[in-house]
Order: C-alpha cells, then sequence, then structure tokens
C-alpha cells in the first residue's frame, strides 16, 4: 500500500489532518507513506489537501474534509481485507480529534 499526502507548505489544518492519516495508516498496516508539498489547491484531487492511496484520491462522503469511514472506505476499495482494519477506526479518530482540540 501506497499513501501520499498533498499538502500546502506549512501545513494547515486538514493537511494536518491527512498527515496523521497517513501515519496511523503506515504503523497499522506496514504501508510506505508520502508527504508531497504543492502550491496547487486542488482539494482531493491533484493538489492539496489530498489523501491518496495506491493512487487514488480518498474522497470525502461530505465533499469537505475526510473522515475515518471514509478512509476505511478508500482502503476497503482498495482491496484490503477486512481483517487487517480491525482497530484503524479508533486509530484514526486520534489525528482527528487532534484537529478538532486545535481548530476548536
Amino acid at each position: 500500500m501506497k499513501i501520499k499526502v498533498i499538502s500546502q507548505q506549512p501545513p494547515g489544518g486538514r493537511c494536518t489532518l491527512y498527515a496523521g492519516y497517513a501515519d496511523v495508516l503506515e504503523r497499522h498496516l506496514k504501508a510506505v507513506a508520502e508527504l508531497v508539498f504543492s502550491d496547487r489547491r486542488d482539494a482531493h484531487a491533484e493538489g492539496f489537501p489530498s489523501l491518496w492511496l495506491n493512487g487514488a484520491a480518498v474522497q470525502p462522503e461530505d465533499g469537505v474534509i475526510l473522515m475515518p469511514a471514509d478512509v476505511l472506505a478508500g482502503l476497503q476499495a482498495q482491496g484490503v481485507p477486512e481483517e487487517a482494519l480491525l482497530g484503524l477506526a479508533e486509530a484514526l479518530e486520534a489525528p482527528l480529534d487532534r484537529m478538532l482540540e486545535t481548530e476548536g
């Protein structure tokens, strides 16, 4: 599994969140994560902020911000086995909670 986060420099709220998701995925799935900086604003596409799994941008259900359920859906779409996802939803909540505390 290759994970790519496209972020602005310096990272803002969603960019930091998606990098946090990538860190969780890297540890949980033993995946390879890459952080790419861009000045192109194109959320959930070729610019920032976006999270890619094996070359496919993960799309948020609400059209605005990736939630843990969106990341899990993206992993399932990539064929990651259900047993590999055990405990991942809870782990993905940590970066979201950090962002909400910082932003809120």
